[in-house]
């Protein structure tokens, strides 16, 4: 009986030590993954001088080669460390209250519409609002912060709100700067905007959220 207490003792350290080490490794990943998309979607904001002669002495084709290449290797590091530290959660506090994900919903919401508008030209909410990609990004973020409790929630979507935030003071700063204006957008446009950013949220919330990340926000 000793024989085995003593076995069972030695197997729980040694999964104590794996289980560990699984964490760490999820969490480098994560973290590097954010250090390199976020890094290089920042070059504008901490390294605009070197980002124009690297354009400069190479091209511009150069740049967006080690753009996208940074891009979709920082995507995928950050994709997987996410999606394997989410097996072995590190709760930091208790679950949040239902309501946090009815807000995040409603947050949610008004990120698809933010985001669709950058893409849609025209349009009076990109008139107004200038840079609604960003804005979008900060409200998505903002809603999965509030609405999750574990060390990977944070780390992910809290490093995409502050990017996000000054990744927005910086681009408003450069229009002073360069006395930029936006044509006004027209009515029709903003309504666009709207109805497809409210069909794509849609079909995320509803489908392609559990289908891809495994989580169903409306059950």
């Amino acid at each position: 009986m000793l024989s085995e207490a003593a076995d069972r003792i030695v197997g729980d350290c040694a999964n104590l030590r794996w289980s560990r080490h699984s964490i760490i490794t999820n969490m480098t990943a994560l973290v590097l993954g954010l250090v390199l998309f976020l890094g290089i979607h920042s070059t504008r904001i901490v390294a605009e001088g070197p980002r124009r002669a690297f354009i400069a002495e190479r091209g511009a084709g150069a740049w967006k080669g080690l753009y996208t290449v940074l891009s979709l290797a920082g995507f995928a590091l950050l994709v997987w460390g996410y999606g394997q530290a989410r097996q072995q959660p590190v709760v930091l506090w208790g679950a949040p209250p239902v309501w946090t994900k009815h807000i995040a919903a409603l947050l949610t919401l008004i990120a698809f519409m933010l985001v669709t508008a950058a893409y849609v030209p025209g349009n009076g909410i990109k008139a107004r609002l200038h840079h609604p990609m960003t804005l979008g990004v900060k409200v998505w973020a903002f809603a999965h912060l509030i609405a999750n409790n574990t060390l990977a929630d944070v780390l992910l979507f809290g490093g995409f709100l502050v990017w996000s935030i000054v990744l927005f003071a910086s681009a408003r700063q450069r229009d002073r700067a360069a006395g930029k204006t936006y044509p006004p957008g027209t009515a029709s446009r903003s309504v666009l905007s709207v109805v497809v950013g409210v069909a794509l949220w849609a079909v995320f919330a509803f489908w392609a959220h559990g289908a891809l990340i495994g989580v169903r926000p409306f059950g």
